[in-house]
C-alpha cells in the first residue's frame, strides 16, 4: 500500500522534516483531480466505525475489495503538534497503485531542501518565515457525496 498525504506539515511529521532513517528525500508529487477522485469514489475507511458500517464484518469485506483507504489524522503545526482538525490520508493498493503510477501522476519534485529550510527557520524561531515558506494548501473542493461514508 502507498499513501497520498495532501499536507504538506502532516508528511513533515511523518518524515521528521526528511531526517528521519530511509525517509531522507521529500517528494511532492502532483496527481490529477480526476485520479484523486477516482480513488475517494471507490475507498473505505482504513478502520471500522460504528454507525458509518453496518457492522464490523461489512466493513472488512469492504476494506479487502477497495482499492483505496482513508484515515483522518490530526492536521500539524509548524512545530508538528497535533492541530484540532484532521486531514485525510489516502491509501491505495492494487489498481489503484498501479493508476497511480502510470496514469495519474502527472509530476515529481524534490521538496527535500524546502523542508530542511522551514526546519531550519522553525528551530530559530523565525514562525513567519517559515509559514510564508509553506505551500498553499487550500480546502479540497468535493462534492457531498464523495466524502459521505468517507467522514467518521
Amino acid at each position: 500500500m502507498t499513501w497520498i498525504k495532501p499536507s504538506f506539515l502532516w508528511m513533515m511529521y511523518r518524515c521528521g522534516w526528511g531526517a528521519k532513517e530511509g525517509q531522507e528525500t521529500v517528494l511532492a508529487v502532483e496527481i490529477t483531480r480526476e485520479g484523486f477522485e477516482w480513488a475517494l469514489r471507490r475507498a473505505c475507511l482504513s478502520s471500522y466505525v460504528r454507525g458509518v458500517h453496518a457492522d464490523r464484518a461489512t466493513w472488512q469485506r469492504q476494506v479487502k475489495r477497495a482499492p483505496a483507504r482513508v484515515q483522518w489524522d490530526p492536521e500539524r503545526d509548524l512545530h508538528l503538534r497535533p492541530l484540532t482538525y484532521r486531514s485525510l490520508q489516502l491509501g491505495l493498493c492494487g489498481e489503484a497503485v498501479r493508476r497511480y503510477a502510470d496514469e495519474w501522476t502527472v509530476g515529481i519534485s524534490d521538496v527535500t531542501p524546502l523542508a530542511h529550510e522551514i526546519r531550519a527557520l522553525v528551530r530559530g524561531g523565525d514562525l513567519d518565515s517559515a509559514a510564508r515558506l509553506l505551500p498553499q494548501e487550500l480546502p479540497y473542493p468535493v462534492a457531498d457525496e464523495l466524502l459521505a461514508n468517507l467522514s467518521p
